[in-house]
């Protein structure tokens, strides 16, 4: 049994999501071509080598994919209407 009416009313700041998701996409970019330059210029031998960079690059990247489907996600939501009630009720 639910109690409470949070479920049903609670909306999500989709305003300060979309902010977010644009700085983090810029800095999740900007930390994958940093660590692919650094995985180019890297020499084989004790870490930090190639293979540490690439895996960085690569989280970097993925996070960057979340951050960019985010930011569809709540661009969709707001077109539709979803985001926050400024009403006061």
């Amino acid at each position: 049994m639910r109690r409470g009416t949070e479920p049903v009313n609670a909306r999500t700041d989709l305003e300060l999501r979309r902010l977010l998701s644009r700085i983090f996409l810029v800095l999740f970019l900007c930390g994958t071509v940093v660590f692919a330059v650094l995985a180019a210029l890297a020499a084989p031998g004790p870490p930090p080598n190639r293979g540490v960079y690439a895996v960085l690059a690569a989280v970097c990247a993925a996070f960057a994919g979340i951050s960019a489907f985010d930011l569809t996600v709540v661009r969709r939501r707001l077109a539709a209407g979803q985001g926050r009630d400024t009403r006061r009720r």
